[in-house]
């Protein structure tokens, strides 16, 4: 079991990173976790005035995972952890794969809720396949999906057990930043955090989690400072 952590894009201004991530299991199985912006962010993120995540071709998750050898095609599975922008803005690129989501995320962004209609045509693709799960599931033997609703409904996080490593847990927006001095009951909360109540008690079960399977390495959905630490592909963790 190998993960690649991708960098796919980058906020210039405050070192923010648009993260993605690659699972290769010990069969050779590829599991994408997120797909980043889709190319016409490209773009966008270059005219002037922009502000935010940059992102350059060489970012685009079809060109970084053509940097391992990977292609679209030979993605099994595609864990959509939310269908924010930056999470999902090239989910159609993965028309061969099975599009892992909480059932709950999917039914909300089905039902019309307005945070997801800017990557309506990614999720919403008639090509794509869904496996809807609902609540903690294990995926693949050491692949185990953590239902964490708060910043939108149904997101969940990732815990990868690795042999070398230790367990790994890919917080992903249930937690964008380390806590710090701050507690699951007095974290910050981001604006683009719908729930706060949720967002809270999502913090606490990874918190939780993270002490219970003794985890090794918690990597963040956007933290600058972690950012600069973190192994990123070609290099993984094994």
């Amino acid at each position: 079991m190998k993960l690649y952590v991708l960098q796919l894009g980058i906020n210039p201004t405050t070192g923010s990173p648009v993260p993605g991530y690659l699972i290769r299991t010990d069969d050779g199985t590829n599991v994408l976790v997120d797909t980043g912006f889709g190319p016409k962010m490209v773009e966008t993120s270059h005219r002037p005035g922009h502000q935010g995540a940059v992102v350059n071709t060489a970012d685009l998750v079809v060109n970084q995972l053509a940097r391992l050898g990977v292609p679209p095609s030979d993605v099994r599975y595609v864990i959509a952890t939310h269908f924010d922008g930056d999470h999902a803005g090239s989910l159609a690129s993965f028309a061969a794969s099975e599009i892992v989501a909480q059932r709950r995320q999917y039914q909300a962004a089905r039902g019309g809720h307005p945070r997801f209609a800017g990557t309506r045509d990614q999720w919403g693709d008639a090509r794509l396949r869904y496996k809807l799960v609902h609540g903690d599931t294990t995926l693949l033997p050491g692949i185990e999906l953590i239902e964490t609703s708060g910043h939108v409904p149904g997101h969940q996080s990732v815990l990868v057990r690795l042999p070398e490593t230790g367990p790994v847990l890919l917080a992903i927006d249930a937690m964008a930043r380390a806590l710090g001095d701050h507690t699951p009951e007095n974290r910050p909360i981001g604006q683009y955090d719908l729930d706060e109540e949720g967002t809270r008690a999502s913090t606490r079960k990874l918190v939780d989690l993270a002490a219970r399977e003794h985890v090794s390495l918690i990597i963040y959905g956007h933290d600058p400072d972690e950012w600069k630490q973190v192994k990123k592909a070609p290099e993984f963790y094994s």
